[in-house]
């Protein structure tokens, strides 16, 4: 009787180890595919994944590619992380509908997927900084120096989630504002200081009275501020999101950027991660969705402001 229960003790202590090793899972090979690792965000996300994922296991093995906004090529890069055996990807969808054929595939492999920056369907969760309000402190700073009074463009983007919902905040306090008048909300500048330039330079020319503009991102902004330069257009108060390097620099000097909502690529991924790492061991989040809080970035508070660049 004595051993019976002594190999029965055994036995459980063994099941037990047994299934506190299942509850334990170990990181040990991160797929990235991200939108553009031209751009620093990206670059900084990239480093902030690793950082945390290194954490858990010193040993983990991090790829961060550069899907360059092609669908098919993210959708080859999500092959290849599944080929490759990852047990987490992070994914900054190029489209969040049509990437969800590629995520089911890699959950049924057994990856856990987090999106990161942007949603994307069929992904386990998703982490990213809460867009709608980036687009209300943008926007709101811009009625506050108009004094609720004037002529605004929002400079638009790729219709990705992140960008929808920064219009969606701007436009919901410009509205607020009856003797605000938007010019323009329909324009995709592409997400880039090129397409700022060349959006800014067609609504320079049509409108003889611009006041503010809302771009979407820092790079378009930069190139508004150049377009505004090259045709001489002053007194136009330029508002953005992200809090890139080149904001910074932008703020600091002689331009018509006023302020930038700001964006953290390395605490969204830093949290991607650590998400992933608790719904790989059953811990699912109350919410799928986790948003950080954006903060709004100004000429006169940038000289206190840590970026992306900053030390961590």
């Amino acid at each position: 009787m004595r051993k019976s229960m002594l190999a029965l003790a055994v036995l459980g202590s063994l099941l037990g180890a047994c299934a506190a090793q299942a509850q334990n899972k170990q990181i040990n090979s991160v797929g990235i595919t991200l939108g553009s690792m031209g751009n620093p965000f990206f670059v900084s996300l990239a480093k902030g994944a690793e950082a945390k994922a290194r954490q858990f296991n010193p040993n983990v093995k991090v790829t961060a590619l550069s899907a360059d906004y092609d669908l098919n090529k993210q959708f080859s890069q999500i092959d290849g992380f599944i080929a490759a055996g990852v047990n987490l990807i992070l994914v900054n969808a190029v489209d969040a509908k049509a990437i969800e054929p590629a995520l089911v595939k890699a959950k049924k492999a057994g990856i856990t997927v987090v999106g990161v920056d942007v949603a994307a369907n069929g992904a386990d969760a998703t982490v990213q900084t809460n867009n709608v309000q980036a687009g209300e402190i943008a926007c709101q700073y811009i009625v506050d120096k108009l004094g609720g009074k004037g002529n605004v463009i929002i400079q638009n983007g790729p219709q990705v989630s992140a960008v929808v919902d920064r219009v969606n905040g701007c436009k919901s306090v410009l509205k607020k504002s009856p003797d605000i008048k938007v010019l323009s909300d329909d324009q995709d500048a592409k997400g880039s200081r090129e397409g700022g330039l060349n959006v800014m330079q067609n609504h320079l020319t049509r409108f003889p009275k611009v006041d503010a503009v809302f771009a979407i991102n820092d790079p378009q902004a930069i190139g508004a501020d150049l377009a505004a330069r090259q045709l001489n257009r002053k007194n136009i108060i330029i508002t953005s999101v992200d809090g890139a390097p080149d904001i910074e620099t932008a703020l600091k000097s002689d331009t018509q950027v006023q302020a930038s909502a700001s964006q953290d690529p390395y605490m969204i991924a830093q949290k991607a991660v650590e998400i992933g790492q608790d719904i790989m061991n059953g811990k699912k989040p109350a919410n799928p969705m986790t948003l950080l809080p954006s903060t709004l970035i100004t000429r006169a508070n940038v000289k206190d402001y840590k970026g992306w660049q900053a030390p961590r």
